[in-house]
């Protein structure tokens, strides 16, 4: 029996190979020798050898699969994206100011989750839109050469890949080049592993992990040695990069289960040819949906061509009154989870690393299908 495929933006769809190996690995994991040691990876102390041996494999593997500078460390936390809208001011803002100044941060707007950024950042720094597209309904990228940066500002905040809205930024921006002294912070939540990143103009990434990662708890920092040490005084323990580093993530009890899960998504994409056949992958799935959306006169998307998302694709119906109907067939046609965001309407896609080429060719044939019967 084919499994339902499932598009939803996070929690997301997993390998059902990954999902087996944990499956089979619950009662009584094995280690690399195959000795399996009588508890589960959730019953393990996260302090004892086994769960170390996860751990270091794990963080081996990232670093390995995204080409990871041995001056960035990485560290696994918890909170999700959206508690670092919080936790990357408070350790961030004053990279270039006295002790006693305010800190700031630049910020552009591409879509909602960037938006949420900024409005949190400004509880703990000064914030400057640099550039916004909300003017444009969130559908395009400001051109980088209008930004409006500022001389104090310590980073630049973007989120490289705009979950609800499906813009993506296909290349990163070099802020050297453009001037500015600031360090780049990304937020690639919903992009993470599916295509390269150009650490060389980046100064911190981060992520929560239930996009192309795994399960929800976990969040993924990776950020350069040298911007550790300058939490605010008000910053919790907890979350100051530098104390997370020093203690190999294990400052508090880090998601165990979660990190275990990541690691096996690692080894599952070592398996699939790394992060290079990934990006190729993704691009023919996108490629075929958005054909099908641009060939079709039932559906449309909003977004400029030039910076469309792989991974999350928001498309609407131009009579949607047949929005529930179209729905309806989708569930009994197997396709879960195809209902847009509640801000924004319509239907959305989400075709992460997980998500099958026969995935998206089924999405297609059902829309197809039903045009068909019903445009």
């Amino acid at each position: 029996m084919q499994r339902p495929f499932n598009f939803s933006a996070g929690p997301a769809t997993i390998a059902p190979e990954v999902l087996a190996q944990a499956a089979s690995e619950m009662l009584d994991w094995p280690d690399a020798s195959g000795r399996h040691c009588g508890m589960g990876v959730m019953e393990m102390s996260h302090r004892g050898k086994e769960f170390q041996s996860i751990y270091e494999q794990t963080e081996s593997d990232l670093r390995g699969l995204l080409a990871i500078p041995a001056h960035f460390k990485i560290l696994f936390m918890q909170g999700g994206g959206l508690a670092e809208n919080a936790i990357v001011p408070l350790n961030l803002s004053r990279l270039r100011t006295a002790d006693s100044a305010a800190g700031a941060a630049d910020f552009v707007v591409t879509g909602s989750w960037s938006d949420k950024s900024q409005k949190e950042a400004r509880k703990y720094c000064e914030v400057n839109i640099a550039a916004s597209n909300a003017a444009d309904g969130h559908t395009r990228i400001p051109a980088a050469s209008g930004w409006q940066l500022t001389d104090e500002a310590s980073y630049l905040h973007i989120c490289t890949n705009e979950t609800i809205n499906g813009v993506e930024f296909h290349t990163l921006p070099d802020l050297r080049a453009m001037g500015s002294k600031a360090e780049l912070v990304i937020d690639f939540s919903s992009h993470v592993a599916s295509r390269p990143v150009d650490w060389t103009r980046v100064g911190l990434a981060f992520g929560g992990a239930q996009k192309n990662l795994g399960p929800a708890g976990l969040t993924l920092v990776v950020v350069r040695e040298d911007l550790l040490g300058y939490a605010m005084r008000e910053c919790p323990s907890a979350f100051d990069y530098k104390t997370v580093a020093d203690n190999q993530s294990m400052y508090n009890t880090p998601p165990t289960y979660a990190i275990y899960m990541a690691g096996l998504i690692f080894q599952w994409l070592k398996r699939q040819g790394g992060i290079a056949a990934m990006e190729a992958r993704n691009i023919a799935k996108a490629k075929l949906l958005y054909e099908a959306i641009d060939g079709s006169g039932l559906y449309f998307n909003k977004v400029q061509s030039d910076c469309r998302s792989r991974m999350n694709v928001p498309f609407f119906l131009r009579d949607e009154s047949r929005n529930d109907a179209f729905l309806a067939g989708a569930k009994t046609a197997g396709l879960l989870q195809i209902k847009g965001h509640k801000s924004v309407g319509g239907m959305r896609a989400s075709i992460y690393n997980a998500m099958p080429l026969e995935g998206v060719q089924a999405l297609v044939n059902y829309m197809q299908e039903f045009e068909r019967t019903n445009g």
